[in-house]
């Protein structure tokens, strides 16, 4: 898109980035005042977002129409393009997702709990079963929202997917979630109305344009209610699960 001077010094940068906890939206006006730096004015860089990590800023940006994420050093000497790793868990640091106007698009609400999460998956992926074999375990801690992302590397994904969604109360969705595996030959051989064919697709067509939105590149991938994106290992171990 455009490129940037290399500066070697993101190693230092690793070892002292913080936690999403730390993690401070900057105002209106600092991101005035960092448009007004001479690369992003000659570049006519508008940044959307901003978070100050503590050791460095992530800026949500938007170039010529594109967006992008790049990242700005305290001193607003060197801008950074490409990932930064947080060396404490491997985690790549990214501004917040914008859950805003997500709530209630979801295929389906999964658990009891207070604790909010929003869940990504596909239904063929052997790493969101394994997330799901756990989920009972965390039931009446945990309300997550469940939304399709089905990969095109998973024949049969798009099929369940459907299947799952046409399920017709939420019990029914959370059941035909876990049997999956056993449901591929019935989702392939489903025979839906035209009507009923487009809706679905529809919903399923919105859930994948969300997950887009919001940056999904895998499953399963979960964000917290504050757009954090966590690690499902990692939200299983908050709970007490060890996964084997």
């Amino acid at each position: 898109m455009f490129d940037f001077t290399k500066k070697v010094i993101i190693s230092s940068l690793l070892l002292s980035v913080s936690s999403y906890a730390d993690y401070k939206e900057i105002t209106k006006n600092e991101i005035a005042q960092m448009e007004q730096l001479e690369l992003f004015k000659r570049a006519q860089i508008k940044i959307t977002k901003a978070y100050d990590t503590g050791s460095l800023y992530v800026l949500n940006i938007n170039v010529q129409g594109n967006p992008d994420e790049i990242y700005l050093t305290k001193d607003k000497k060197f801008v950074l393009a490409g990932d930064v790793i947080d060396v404490s868990n491997g985690t790549k640091v990214t501004a917040p997702a914008d859950l805003t106007g997500v709530r209630g698009k979801e295929a389906f609400v999964y658990g009891q709990g207070s604790e909010e999460y929003f869940l990504f998956t596909d239904p063929e992926c052997p790493y969101c079963k394994k997330l799901e074999s756990y989920l009972p375990q965390i039931a009446n801690k945990v309300k997550i929202r469940v939304f399709y992302f089905p990969l095109d590397s998973h024949v049969n994904a798009k099929d369940l997917s459907l299947y799952i969604l046409s399920q017709k109360t939420n019990e029914k969705k959370i059941a035909a979630m876990f049997d999956a595996s056993e449901n591929i030959e019935k989702a392939k051989a489903t025979k839906y109305s035209q009507g009923e064919l487009e809706k679905l697709e529809k919903q399923l067509d919105e859930q994948i344009q969300i997950g887009m939105k919001l940056n999904v590149q895998g499953t399963p991938t979960i964000f917290d209610k504050d757009g954090k994106n966590v690690i499902w290992v990692n939200l299983l171990e908050k709970y007490g699960i060890e996964v084997k």
